[in-house]
């Protein structure tokens, strides 16, 4: 598949830059210079193409097209091993990413969670402040959304929140986990169910971040908390305090800084582009750092409401950040067809402008004098004629393979069935892995059984194969240095009071940090968890920590097998689906330009743009699985390309 794939979870293999061989047994996974293929690479293994701008790939790999054929006896093995091994690798594992605005979500977030538990913990029932914080725990969905959206996002989280609070305190008292039993077997059927439901849901709304999982720990501390049926209504009512207060403080900053979800969008945009452009200046792979920057622009014009301009629109449009938006985007469909002269300039200058942009002024800043007379000159370069047409290196039309995906492309067969069955495989892993991981924990005697349950939910609610793995080293790790944090914490025997505001000041270091990476997240999200429940029912510290470790363990070791034994060719599928998709928007796009139908171009546009971003998601997704997609690569790499010289031409009048 694609080459350069990895290329955000840390430097590239020694042989990332060289080129491949054109034929032979060339080293396995080298990619190919100059826009050619790499080698034949290791059995049963095709060599990985080159990105669609003649560069190689970051990581080393050559993507994931297994288009090669086992040779030999053990050949099949070898191979089946090999896709095992590369999507087990922890690497990327302690990457970081840039994050924005993470300082005022972090607060607004602690500031949700403190203000309705403090007077509960001040009266004496810092019991029942568990449960607002629970409900507070909305404030993490949905956290770059504009503010209309994000209200009406906030607001079906908020109810899911408080029915999973419900139902666990009434599956609490009708089941009594805590005594085992019947009882205890239901409670981990239940949690199963609840988990793959949240995983399905919160991936059909593409909502990122933990999603299900915090779901999941509000149902089940829920369902082994009070036995007591007069408690349902109060911890019920509790939950849906704690998140309409969040709710409440996530879209009060409309009346503050009321564009900051698009001010940050931009900006978010804008630093993508300084990479892409970087990138070329220093003859890197830019497949996937520009697959980034395209998706970061369509979010901004998403965020802003718009569409990418055509030619004929640019002059004049909207305010700053608009104005800056479609600079990113003529300089991202610029750079398709040749590389800057200067990179490091511009670079330069678009990260001065994100910073002012993230800056927390009323008045919308000014575009930055260097940018705008860029503006003028990408203005003035894009009134030349557009190019005759792309240069055309797809082929004709799809394979015998890829026949179902156009079917789906076109309206035929039945696309939504297999977009469900693309959200189904991994809500099944995660309800076989939260349910097997539970009921493991059963015999064991653990006193909260239940985290293993969590624990599995938390490597599972991840895109594939390869980011399970990546979780399950995160979760690990950080999981071993929260249980010390924990530890120390609970040693001095702090009273309730202090207990919630330690949880408070927990919840921002999580917010904080779990954007920039998931396994120092779970740093602070172990001691939160631990804090919680010792909040609800005292418990020895050693106990709760033995019982932590273990239940972890557990949870991901399950997961981790479940994720490797729910083979299937659902990512493969939609992989097809997506280079399908891609050559039709293509082809539709050559049409409205050949026609010169200028009242279809936005539209035709904007398809083009969301076909070639899904086609590196798919493709990095299948290549995270064992299921292989068998799709040649170079023909992917070349669908890419064809669809950003399109875009180029779009932005260009005649």
């Amino acid at each position: 598949m694609l080459s350069d794939r990895g290329e955000r979870n840390g430097p590239g293999a020694p042989d990332g830059g060289a080129s491949g061989g054109s034929g032979g047994r060339g080293r396995p996974g080298v990619p190919g210079g100059a826009g050619g293929s790499g080698g034949a690479g290791g059995p049963g293994r095709a060599g990985g193409s080159g990105a669609p701008d003649g560069t190689g790939g970051a990581d080393g790999s050559g993507g994931s097209g297994e288009t090669g054929s086992a040779s030999g006896a053990g050949g099949r093995p070898r191979v089946l091993l090999t896709r095992v091994g590369r999507a087990l690798s922890p690497r990327g594992a302690l990457a970081l990413q840039s994050v924005d605005g993470a300082v005022s979500f972090a607060l607004r977030a602690a500031l949700a969670m403190a203000v309705p538990a403090l007077p509960l913990a001040l009266a004496g029932r810092a019991d029942l402040a568990v449960y607002t914080m629970l409900g507070s725990f909305i404030t993490t969905f949905g956290r770059d959304l504009p503010y209309v959206q994000r209200a009406r996002v906030l607001s079906v989280v908020a109810v899911a929140m408080t029915a999973c609070v419900g139902c666990g305190s009434a599956l609490a008292v009708w089941a009594q986990p805590r005594d085992g039993g019947a009882g205890a077997a239901v409670t981990v059927a239940a949690m199963a169910l609840v988990a793959a439901a949240a995983k399905f849901a919160c991936d059909a709304a593409r909502l990122r971040g933990l999603g299900a999982v915090l779901l999941l720990f509000a149902f089940a501390v829920a369902a082994y908390g009070s036995t007591d049926p007069s408690d349902i209504p109060v911890q019920t009512a509790l939950a849906a305090t704690g998140a309409a207060v969040a709710w409440l403080l996530a879209v009060l900053g409309w009346f503050v800084h009321p564009d900051r979800p698009q001010r940050l969008a931009v900006a978010a945009a804008l630093r993508e582009l300084a990479d892409l452009w970087e990138a070329a200046g220093t003859g890197g792979g830019r497949g996937l750092v520009r697959h980034r920057a395209t998706a970061a622009v369509l979010q901004a014009y998403r965020t802003l409401g718009v569409q990418p301009p055509t030619g004929a629109e640019r002059d004049g449009r909207g305010d700053t950040c608009l104005r800056l938006t479609d600079l990113a985007w003529a300089l991202l469909i610029g750079a398709a067809r040749r590389a800057p002269d200067d990179p490091h300039g511009p670079a330069r200058g678009l990260r001065r402008q994100a910073g002012i942009l993230v800056g927390r002024r009323r008045r919308l800043p000014r575009m930055l004098p260097e940018l705008a007379a860029l503006s003028r000159t990408v203005t003035a370069e894009s009134a030349a004629p557009a190019p005759d047409g792309p240069d055309p290196a797809a082929p004709a039309g799809p394979r015998a393979a890829e026949a179902r995906a156009s079917e789906l492309v076109t309206g035929r067969g039945h696309g939504s069935a297999v977009r469900t069955a693309v959200l189904t495989v991994p809500a099944l892993r995660m309800f076989l892995g939260t349910g097997l991981a539970g009921a493991a924990a059963l015999p064991l005697g653990l006193g909260h059984g239940y985290w293993a349950a969590i624990s599995a939910a938390a490597v599972l609610h991840s895109v594939n194969v390869r980011t399970a793995a990546q979780r399950a080293a995160q979760r690990t790790l950080g999981t071993m240095a929260g249980l010390l944090l924990a530890l120390g914490i609970l040693a001095a025997r702090p009273e309730p009071v202090v207990l919630v505001v330690v949880i408070v000041v927990m919840e921002f270091l999580l917010e904080y940090v779990v954007a920039r990476n998931y396994g120092l997240g779970v740093v602070f999200l172990t001691p939160l968890a631990l804090l919680l429940t010792d909040l609800a029912a005292p418990s020895p510290a050693g106990d709760l920590v033995q019982d932590r470790a273990l239940s972890s363990l557990v949870g991901v070791g399950i997961a981790l097998v479940c994720a490797l034994l729910v083979v299937h060719d659902r990512a493969a599928v939609r992989a097809r689906r997506a280079l399908a998709a891609c050559r039709a928007a293509s082809g539709r796009a050559e049409r409205a330009l050949a026609e010169d139908s200028v009242a279809s171009f936005p539209a035709a546009q904007e398809e083009l743009a969301a076909a070639v971003v899904e086609l590196r998601a798919a493709d990095d997704a299948a290549a995270g699985e064992l299921w292989p997609a068998e799709i040649d690569p170079t023909e992917l790499a070349a669908a890419e390309r064809r669809a950003y010289l399109l875009l180029e031409r779009f932005a260009r009048p005649g």
